[in-house]
């Protein structure tokens, strides 16, 4: 409801219209001043119930601005990813790799991605976690001179399937065995490092006569001393400044916790969790660039890659199991080690013909770490 007020002069100087009502005199003089100071508290009125009314709605369209900053802050890190897991994909990796491509097979229901290379006699790599099949991209092309490399994801990693199951090396190794049929190969030499080097020796333990050579880095397959792995570490094992103190894998327990892991490490955490990794095992930091950092973190960085991977590590008590079923190897092995070493009693129980490289100033990362010693001893010993 609006009151409609009119003033205006009357017919003298002393009269005042107001409302049709005509004033004189005093009386006009004061129904005006009175005039007045209703108009100026009725402004005030407005004036007040307008910041009323503002701060009532502020909240609401401050809430709203947020939101739409979000969605569009959201929608920038959602392009920004996107350009990055372009920038990290297996086509474009692979353009760093001249003579190589990308390769896709499908063995017992799962689809295994890999990349190959070169001519000769078929080379198999399995790298570990958490990597992908770059890891192997300072040796490759040297190997590839004289060899058919193959860099394989297998289950569970990069680009290759993610099924609920069979995550034992056991499963893992025939996974292997059925590519190398599938690729038409009797026989292969394989070189693992890490979770592939488990893969590596249960592929040559289940299938000797498919196997030419084997190759293990750093990593024996899960035995009983998996097992009485404690549960502190022992001193001085996180003495970061130096290289040569012990390793405690304590990720192996984080590993294993359901669901946990997936909810933790994706995104920003991933890298954070990753690049902590990295350094705890590496000897020199400037061996492994930030560069070749983000093509693992977002390889990881979501979670079901979390989820698979882990698969790796739950089923160690029966790959532990496993290793009482094979028998020893008998076809000739490599072990190559760093700083920290811990391969060579494995191999010397496990293994009848052993041959042993123990590398200087190298941590776990071993062919990233040293890559021209890794293709010496590689060439030497698959020849």
């Amino acid at each position: 409801m609006h009151t409609l007020l009119y003033m205006g002069k009357g017919n003298s100087k002393h009269e005042v219209i107001c409302g049709g009502i005509v004033l004189s005199g005093t009386t006009s003089r004061f129904f005006a001043k009175l005039i007045s100071i209703m108009l100026i508290i009725s402004l005030m009125l407005l004036t007040a119930c307008a910041a009323n009314n503002k701060q009532k709605n502020g909240p609401k369209e401050y809430a709203a601005d947020k939101t739409q900053n979000k969605m569009l802050t959201d929608k920038g890190n959602e392009d920004s990813n996107q350009a990055a897991n372009q920038a990290y994909s297996d086509m474009e990796l692979v353009r760093k790799l001249p003579g190589f491509q990308n390769g896709y097979k499908k063995v017992n229901g799962v689809t295994l991605h890999y990349v190959e290379g070169g001519k000769g006699d078929p080379l198999f790599l399995l790298p570990g976690w958490p990597q992908n099949w770059y890891a192997f991209h300072k040796i490759m092309p040297a190997l590839a001179k004289k060899y058919h490399v193959y860099s394989i994801d297998y289950r569970g990693m990069g680009s290759s399937g993610k099924p609920e199951a069979g995550y034992d090396k056991k499963t893992m190794a025939s996974d292997i065995y059925a590519l190398a049929k599938k690729l038409r190969y009797r026989k292969i030499n394989i070189a693992g490092h890490d979770i592939g080097s488990m893969v590596a020796y249960a592929y040559a333990a289940q299938y000797p006569q498919a196997t030419n050579k084997l190759a293990m880095l750093d990593v024996p397959h899960p035995n009983e001393n998996f097992l009485k792995l404690p549960i502190l570490p022992p001193p001085g094992s996180y003495d970061v400044n130096n290289p040569d103190s012990p390793k405690f894998p304590w990720w192996f327990a984080l590993n294993n916790v359901p669901e946990l892991p997936e909810q933790l490490l994706q995104g920003e955490q991933s890298a954070i969790f990753q690049n902590w990794i990295f350094d705890y095992q590496i000897y020199d930091k400037a061996a492994m660039p930030q560069e070749d950092r983000a093509v693992y973190t977002s390889s990881y960085a979501n979670p079901e890659a979390i989820r698979a991977s882990n698969g790796w590590y739950k089923t160690l008590r029966q790959d532990v199991e496993d290793l009482k079923t094979y028998k020893k190897l008998s076809v000739p092995v490599l072990g190559i080690g760093g700083s920290k070493f811990g391969l060579e009693p494995f191999l010397r129980n496990y293994a009848t013909d052993v041959k042993i490289a123990k590398l200087d100033k190298a941590g776990h990362w071993i062919a990233e770490e040293k890559p021209q010693e890794t293709v010496r001893i590689f060439m030497e010993f698959f020849r």
